[in-house]
């Protein structure tokens, strides 16, 4: 029985990490819409802020945003569109794509 214990830790071990470290990334782009986009996207990604609204920000819910390829979003982000300042200089590729990820998930808040 102890042996059987024993085989079983490193297999728990790998899957802990790995469910850390896909929370992490979660977290990270969430920390990351949060100080670089919701002040004009708003929380939920609606554009339902003072800003957003002065600025026509897009709701990155909707359709239009959704459809869009990750490559096209990722693009947006790191060269900026219209009023939408570009963060390719302050945010690394990962973390943009992470963040094209979390904008994703923006759609069920709809």
């Amino acid at each position: 029985m102890r042996a059987r214990i024993l085989q079983l830790i490193p297999a728990s071990l790998v899957a802990c990490l790995m469910l850390t470290t896909g929370v992490q990334a979660q977290t990270d782009a969430a920390k990351t819409y949060k100080t670089n986009c919701e002040l004009c996207h708003g929380a939920n990604g609606s554009s339902n802020t003072g800003t957003g609204k002065a600025l026509h920000a897009q709701d990155l819910r909707s359709d239009e945003t959704q459809k869009q390829s990750d490559a096209a979003l990722a693009e947006a982000i790191s060269k900026g569109r219209g009023k939408m300042p570009a963060f390719g200089a302050k945010l690394k590729p990962d973390d943009i794509t992470k963040l094209v990820a979390y904008i994703r998930t923006l759609a069920a808040t709809k």
